[in-house]
């Protein structure tokens, strides 16, 4: 015959998992979430269990304490903070839901954030890479996309623009224009976020681009286009249109990474970084409204730079002592 002890002890598990079995129908059947959404509550609740067994307490005497060790546990051993905000927000809800029913207090879990997850580097190419591209000479069988894509390329890459900024530009200046191209300047007059307009040199190499493709496109065009970029029905190109383009020219042209329009601006804002250090002048060029978001270029000049310390410093790495 089990002691009182030993009774309460096996009891206070069997009320637990009684209690996580009613919360899983719960959602499932009130809330109606998805299957997938009820196995991976599940999945967090059986971890909240395992945490719970190995530190010795039960799942409704849980404290704050308890919680916050356990994701930094969690963390220690490489968990992402998006994947833990996922496990808490499982673990909110159940303890939510406990003190509705009357069988919690207090929410452990209600104050607990994750650790913010990393700011990924945007992708940038290499200098050597943006040049192969840029120069790349595709579709020979199609002189009217080659030359279209070639403008296209040139201008995303020499003058950091956006795609949504880039598929928006004319051919000429008109008082509807979204953005246009002045060829005699060197300069693109785009519409950005929020409605701001700058103005942004776009360098010899994509004003004969430019130059190239207008050739081409008013011999095949029948009917008047404002848009600079235009695809084969004539009607201007879309920016899913670019991304698909870019993405074939890459390939085409060998590189190890398929490019989509961003990673070419983010190459634009790092290669000048790279050359001149002004950080101000590159924020205006991409138009940001915040220097802080610029910043984030100054980090991939530092990985450049570091790489070539490495490469080239005698210091860079220290051989062992043979003693």
């Amino acid at each position: 015959m089990l002691d009182a002890d030993a009774e309460t002890s096996t009891a206070k598990p069997l009320v637990a998992s009684v209690l996580v079995g009613r919360y899983l129908e719960h959602v499932r059947v009130e809330k109606r979430l998805a299957l997938r959404t009820v196995e991976l509550y599940t999945l967090d609740l059986q971890k909240l269990a395992e945490f719970a067994a190995g530190a010795g307490v039960e799942l409704l005497a849980v404290q704050n304490t308890h919680i916050r060790r356990w994701v930094a546990s969690m963390h220690s051993k490489g968990r992402g903070g998006r994947g833990i905000a996922l496990i808490l927000s499982g673990w909110r809800g159940f303890y939510s839901w406990l003190g509705r029913e009357g069988q919690l207090g207090n929410n452990p879990v209600l104050d607990v954030r994750a650790p913010k997850a990393a700011k990924p580097l945007p992708k940038a190419l290499s200098v050597d890479d943006a040049v192969q591209l840029a120069s790349f000479r595709g579709d020979s069988d199609d002189p009217w996309l080659e030359t279209r894509d070639a403008a296209m390329v040139e201008l995303l890459y020499g003058g950091g623009l956006r795609v949504g900024e880039l598929t928006g530009l004319d051919a000429v200046a008109g008082p509807k224009a979204r953005g246009w191209i002045d060829l005699d300047a060197g300069e693109a007059h785009v519409l950005g976020k929020g409605s701001k307009r700058r103005s942004v040199p776009i360098g010899a190499k994509a004003v004969a681009a430019v130059k190239s493709w207008l050739a081409v496109r008013a011999q095949d065009l029948t009917e008047p286009q404002s848009a600079l970029l235009i695809g084969r029905n004539g009607t201007r190109l879309t920016a899913q249109s670019v991304w698909q383009r870019l993405k074939r020219r890459s390939l085409l042209a060998n590189l190890a990474t398929p490019v989509h329009p961003h990673m070419l601006r983010h190459s634009f804002a790092s290669h000048l970084l790279q050359s001149s250090s002004d950080l101000r002048a590159v924020q205006e060029l991409l138009g940001h409204a915040n220097i802080t978001t610029t910043q984030v270029y100054t980090r991939l000049d530092f990985q450049h730079l570091a790489k070539a310390y490495d490469a080239a410093h005698p210091r860079a790495k220290i051989k062992p002592s043979t003693r």
